[in-house]
């Protein structure tokens, strides 16, 4: 396993799909913290998803508590619009755990407390933020990128 992703109370299933898809393509677990805005069974999370369901690794919590008494021992990054160093100056390694927030309104200030937060850099504009599959994608690929791409051609 190289990475670990962390959806925070995800609200969009398509994007759950496009980064569950990433996930096994990548040899990383997948984290998912209830509540979430859909169902797992839900056509639209299967389509975005595919044919990799069966091959994803993939953790239900029913509550950021519980999520946090079982990987409180792991290192972790926030990815979020309000952190100060940006996701590139990190130096992941494998096994890293990276939490991204909810769609609407990412996480609540004590998540922000717990965990130290990094940022993908963006224009200032209206718009909150990038689509969470692709920051993701950017985030997860940087993180394997410094630590070599295992297992990966």
């Amino acid at each position: 396993m190289n990475l670990n992703i962390v959806l925070y109370q995800p609200e969009i299933p398509q994007n759950t799909g496009n980064i569950a898809r990433t996930c096994v393509l990548t040899n990383s677990t997948l984290h998912l913290i209830k509540p979430l805005g859909f169902s797992l069974d839900e056509k639209h999370l299967k389509r975005a998803g595919l044919d990799y369901w069966k091959d994803l690794k993939l953790e239900i919590y029913e509550s950021y508590e519980e999520f946090m008494e079982i990987n409180k021992d792991k290192r972790m990054f926030l990815a979020s619009t309000h952190a100060k160093e940006i996701y590139s100056d990190v130096k992941f390694k494998q096994g890293d755990f990276i939490m991204f927030g909810r769609e609407s309104c990412g996480v609540p200030d004590n998540v922000h407390n717990d965990i130290q937060g990094i940022r993908t850099p963006m224009l200032e504009t209206s718009t909150r933020s990038l689509n969470l599959s692709n920051t993701v994608a950017i985030v997860a690929y940087e993180a394997l990128r410094q630590i070599g791409f295992p297992g990966m051609k």
